[in-house]
């Protein structure tokens, strides 16, 4: 699959680029990609922590008072659930999000993200260097290119630095390593911006 190379601002740059048909040529389905994206949200999940209960709680275990005679209830030790320090009753469990998907699952799952996007939504431009970091012409270019909505920007080993502070402050506008690249973020972004680096580190990411 051939696709043109872009500028930033838009325009045609430094000839076409071949993309493979491997790793951008994919026909998406819904269901690994839906798979892909949950073990992805699941992963991002803290643990759950527990409440301690009756048994947990560091109180004394001596009976508070008599059984008969006192007037009261009829309590046993202070770690109660009625007492303040006492435990929790029916208190929450502790749980962790840690689910598990097959490698080859998780592989196919970013090359249909990425097909997705080579059908519509997907730009290829040279490089980001030459990047004036101010956050005004970078927007400026971009509107001339009409990349409206969400963003996403992948470089190579490492993102341009001057690219990087110039869209920090953009609204929508996400830049990550070729490294970073993972089916929720491409598939969250309306546009997905690819440096000639960036499909060289994702193509060897593949067939090495």
């Amino acid at each position: 699959m051939k696709v043109q190379v872009l500028n930033l601002d838009g325009s045609n740059g430094a000839g076409d680029i071949e993309l493979s048909d491997d790793v951008f040529g994919i026909a998406p389905r819904a269901d690994i990609l839906h798979r892909v994206v949950t073990w992805q949200l699941e992963k991002r999940r803290g643990i759950a922590r527990a409440t301690r209960e009756r048994s947990e709680v560091a109180r004394t275990g001596k009976k508070f008072g008599n059984q008969k005679g006192g007037g009261t209830a009829r309590h046993g030790d202070r770690a109660a659930p009625v007492f303040i320090g006492g435990g929790k009753a029916h208190g929450a469990r502790r749980r962790e999000f840690n689910p598990s998907l097959n490698k080859k699952v998780r592989a196919l799952g970013l090359k249909m993200a990425l097909s997705a996007k080579a059908q519509n939504g997907l730009v290829v431009v040279d490089s980001l260097d030459g990047v004036e970091a101010k956050t005004k012409a970078l927007m400026g270019q971009f509107g001339k290119a009409g990349w409206n909505g969400k963003v996403l920007v992948i470089d190579g080993d490492a993102v341009n630095e001057s690219f990087a502070r110039a869209a920090g402050n953009l609204v929508g506008v996400n830049v990550m390593p070729a490294v970073g690249a993972n089916v929720y973020d491409i598939l969250k972004h309306d546009t997905l911006v690819l440096t000639r680096a960036a499909v060289e580190k994702l193509e060897a990411r593949f067939n090495g």
